[in-house]
């Protein structure tokens, strides 16, 4: 096989994190010559970034590797190419193996940055290379690598890999190592230089930002990460995600509270609010220490919005448990909240349990979670009408070429008319007019100073 560089085409799967792979497996594709495209016809490498957190998104991959051995029978000399989580579980690997010789190339979630290499020995041999690193084997955070970001305005930054918690339902650490900070100075500099290109908000991303720091050594931590990146020019906002209860201490709280540019958005996975689910989840906490947090959240940081996610179906989980969880929900009247059905991963402790939920009752509960917390999210967002909050102008509405869209600093997305040319990447006055669950409407106000607008 013989290749000068052409047009790649990266196809993700899974959550933030994944995406942000991804953008990094495109920078270091355009680091050796490649251009970026979304037409498969044009592409002369294909890579599908997998994830398998659940069950759908591998069902995905698979059904878009058999579309592949088709167009590759047209196009022979397209690679095609799989990394991410899913492959870094070995009975995903052997399937590709064995049953996916379309495929030309294979890696996992450690050893991304010898994309590269891998590349060249395929079009050098023809053959396919595989090569996946075991958890364990990741070694150091490998820093300094490119990364292709999109739109200019807002950026995701690594911060922590990995994640030492092993909630008996996750695969997340066994597919992505142990914990592993980055040096502080690292994203130091990277989020500098992002101020310096005109970004205006970054998210720092983990399986647990909460831990950043504990491997680094005394002194480093969440809060001190936070501290010095608020001092950063041109960044005006920042965001983070996820926290884990368990290690959201009061301390960070105060930080927290004590800083800027830091927004009054905290996504808190609760996940049950039964105790004993949580205990057989091994969360590490109990719901009325959850429920203490976020008190505490609510009385330092005033008009934060909390987000959250919720499992329905956990193995034992019985009628008793799922009204615990319905009372928390109605309790803590979170500002949303992501819903899921256990999906039973294969190599956690929960994929053995016993007591599997039928998939009725299960579709029966989280119909009933999802209504009880729409109709939460609807009486929350009915407050913002008639206020004005202020607005990191992010692009044009998805479903109105007509609007704008952007989001306060607690993360509620309001669309509202404006001149795309003059305001995009701007922060605006918007005052709301019509709320809905998940978006409200405004209208420019024009008359309203920046330092007495809300949340």
């Amino acid at each position: 096989m013989s290749q000068q560089p052409g047009k790649y085409l990266v196809t993700t799967f899974g959550c933030q994190m994944s995406f942000h792979d991804s953008q990094v497996i495109a920078g270091l594709l355009e680091d050796i010559g490649y251009e970026s495209t979304q037409n498969l016809e044009e592409a002369d490498i294909v890579i599908f970034n997998t994830c398998c957190v659940r069950e759908k998104p591998e069902r995905k991959v698979l059904s878009r590797l058999d579309e592949m051995k088709h167009i590759k029978e047209k196009k022979p000399n397209l690679i095609v190419g799989v990394s991410g989580c899913m492959v870094q579980q070995g009975a995903q690997l052997e399937n590709i193996k064995k049953n996916y010789s379309q495929v030309d190339l294979v890696f996992g979630t450690h050893n991304i940055h010898r994309l590269p290499e891998l590349l060249h020995r395929v079009i050098a041999t023809g053959q396919q290379i595989i090569e996946v690193w075991d958890r364990g084997d990741e070694g150091e955070v490998v820093e300094d690598l490119p990364v292709r970001r999109e739109d200019g305005l807002k950026a995701w930054v690594n911060i922590i890999y990995g994640c030492d918690n092993f909630c008996a339902y996750c695969i997340v650490p066994y597919v992505r190592g142990r914990e592993r900070s980055r040096l502080m100075e690292k994203v130091i500099e990277e989020v500098a230089e992002l101020g310096r290109e005109g970004y205006k908000e970054v998210t720092l991303l983990g399986q647990n930002v909460n831990s950043y720091g504990k491997d680094l050594g005394e002194g480093v931590n969440f809060g001190t990460l936070l501290t010095r990146l608020n001092e950063i020019p041109g960044i005006e906002r920042i965001r983070y995600m996820t926290s884990h209860p368990r290690d959201f201490s009061y301390e960070l709280i105060n930080t927290i509270a004590s800083l800027d540019k830091v927004c009054e958005h905290i996504h808190l996975p609760l996940q049950a609010g039964s105790d004993r689910v949580l205990k057989m989840m091994n969360r590490g906490y109990t719901s009325s220490y959850y429920s203490d947090l976020v008190s505490r959240i609510r009385e330092r940081i005033p008009g934060s919005s909390i987000t959250t996610d919720l499992m329905i179906g956990f193995p034992g989980e019985t009628d008793d448990d799922f009204k615990a969880t319905l009372r928390m929900v109605k309790e803590i009247r979170f500002d949303a909240a992501y819903t899921f059905v256990f999906s039973p991963r294969k190599g956690t402790k929960a994929a053995h349990m016993l007591e599997q939920v039928p998939e009725e009752v299960k579709r029966e509960r989280i119909i009933e979670l999802v209504k009880v917390q729409n109709n939460i999210t609807r009486e929350i967002n009915e407050e913002l009408k008639g206020k004005t909050f202020q607005v990191l102008v992010e692009g044009v509405s998805k479903n109105d070429d007509n609007m704008l869209s952007g989001r306060t600093r607690t993360n509620k997305i309001i669309v509202f008319p404006g001149d795309k040319d003059k305001l995009l990447g701007s922060f605006v006055n918007v005052k709301v007019i019509e709320t809905g669950p998940w978006t409200s409407k405004g209208v420019l106000d024009l008359e309203k100073e920046q330092r007495d607008v809300s949340k």
